[in-house]
């Protein structure tokens, strides 16, 4: 038997030699892991869903099936990305040069999707490289972010466009007063200034 720690790897997922794997990490049928991936502790890669050459994902990430992530996108700790989820790479997408000839590697530069730590990305949305998506940001279902998104908000919509703020909960934020926010689920405090959105210290 697997020892709590060991790498889940399920028959049919292809976890390409050359990719880095952290402890306790899950990956479920027909997932692709490209060579030069680096994945921390505890990463969840679900059904279907492709992690590119050298994309990096940080502890604790969930890459839920049928995701798509491309290189050299860049995922902090505590990710989420959600089923059927793209992290485009292609500024301007073409599958021929001008003279009709296929494209290849060498005519084009890949530029990444970032994801802040505890960021999440809702189902069947589409975040546009070189988009950063703040820390514990979310984007909400089959929304297509064309822009950074700043920490702590809520964008849906196509383009996205922010629409609230959430909490580190992921739950949406009641404004109590102006500019001051609160968690419905954990009781913490936010302060707005300037269209920033920032965790109050309390004691």
């Amino acid at each position: 038997m697997s020892g709590a720690h060991e790498p889940y790897v399920q028959a049919w997922a292809t976890v390409e030699p050359g990719a880095e794997i952290g402890a306790g990490r899950k990956d479920w049928a027909h997932s692709q892991v490209r060579t030069g991936a680096r994945l921390g502790r505890n990463c969840i890669v679900g059904g279907g869903a492709f992690i590119d050459i050298g994309v990096s994902v940080g502890d604790n990430c969930k890459v839920q099936n049928r995701a798509l992530v491309y290189a050299p996108a860049v995922l902090d700790d505590g990710v989420f990305v959600g089923p059927a989820a793209v992290l485009t790479n292609d500024l301007y997408p073409r599958a021929v040069n001008p003279d009709g000839s296929v494209k290849s590697a060498d005519h084009w530069e890949p530029v990444g999707v970032t994801l802040r730590t505890g960021a999440s990305v809702g189902a069947s949305a589409v975040v546009v490289a070189p988009a950063v998506l703040g820390e514990w940001g979310t984007v909400a279902a089959g929304a297509v972010v064309v822009h950074d998104v700043p920490a702590f908000a809520l964008v849906a919509g196509v383009p996205a466009r922010r629409i609230g703020w959430v909490g580190r909960a992921g739950r949406p934020l009641v404004e109590d007063e102006p500019g001051r926010f609160r968690c419905p689920a954990t009781d913490e405090r936010y302060a707005e200034t300037g269209g920033v959105l920032v965790p109050v210290v309390t004691h």
